[in-house]
């Protein structure tokens, strides 16, 4: 399965299956993000059952501090 993340085309593994999993893999772990898939928010709470789709496009965001 061939997905986006951050306009970054990737080839997901078999073993992938959900949101929670495919963000560990490419190091979004951590506090202060939110993932939008497919232009729709992802509540952090739901990342482990979102099932990703071959397409998809996801936006990570992380919060910074600073000024």
């Amino acid at each position: 399965m061939t997905v986006e993340i951050n306009n970054q085309t990737i080839e997901v593994a078999d073993d992938c299956k959900t949101l929670s999993q495919l963000l560990e893999k490419e190091g979004f772990t951590g506090v202060g993000q939110a993932v939008a898939v497919n232009n729709r928010v992802v509540p952090r709470n739901r990342w482990s059952e979102f099932r990703l789709e071959d397409g998809a496009k996801i936006i990570v965001i992380r919060a910074v501090c600073g000024g």
